[in-house]
């Protein structure tokens, strides 16, 4: 505000050393100067050059730092639309990964579970006691990762629900976005 007080003050002072120097030059100084002032003020429209009130001053002032907030504020809100995108496209990413991890275990545990039963009927029919414990350990082995599967199976789908709720979460913050930059 006092950059504007001390601009006002030698306004005068050019104006009167311009005038006196020659009428030519004078009316075209007076005009880029008003020129000049009507571009500051946000170009109201009013050619007077007595409008040099104080209050146009603060007025303008008042303008100039409401449309620097607004385009501060509109820059802020296309980062942060930019991020959101992001997060987005990393989610379906992985959620993509976590898809295709979940199917190759369920087809792991779908050939175990077939090891794992003519395992069981080839048990009934053997007379050696070698095979037969191999068997066990082997119907033993295959029990474990039957188990261990399942259970990454729990963890993936936990994860895909996970994945889920924040690709739901990510879609309400876009629309809460666009609300409010509307």
């Amino acid at each position: 505000m006092s950059s504007l007080l001390s601009h006002n003050k030698d306004q005068p002072r050019i104006r009167k050393s311009l005038s006196d120097s020659s009428p030519a030059l004078s009316t075209s100084t007076t005009r880029s100067l008003r020129n000049d002032r009507q571009s500051r003020l946000g170009s109201s429209g009013s050619s007077d050059v007595s409008n040099d009130t104080p209050t146009n001053h603060a007025e303008s002032y008042f303008l100039r730092r409401e449309n620097r907030l607004s385009a501060r504020k509109k820059a802020e809100e296309e980062t942060m639309n930019n991020d959101y995108k992001k997060m987005y496209e990393k989610a379906l990413a992985t959620n993509h990964r976590l898809k295709s991890r979940l199917e190759t275990s369920k087809q792991e545990l779908a050939v175990i579970q077939e090891q794992l039963q003519r395992a069981q009927k080839g048990q009934s029919g053997d007379c050696g006691s070698n095979v037969l414990e191999a068997e066990k350990k082997e119907s033993w082995t295959l029990k474990k990762r039957i188990s261990d599967v399942e259970e990454q199976l729990k963890v993936k789908e936990e994860l895909k629900m996970e994945n889920q709720r924040l690709k739901d979460e990510n879609g309400a913050l876009i629309r809460v976005i666009t609300k409010l930059s509307k």
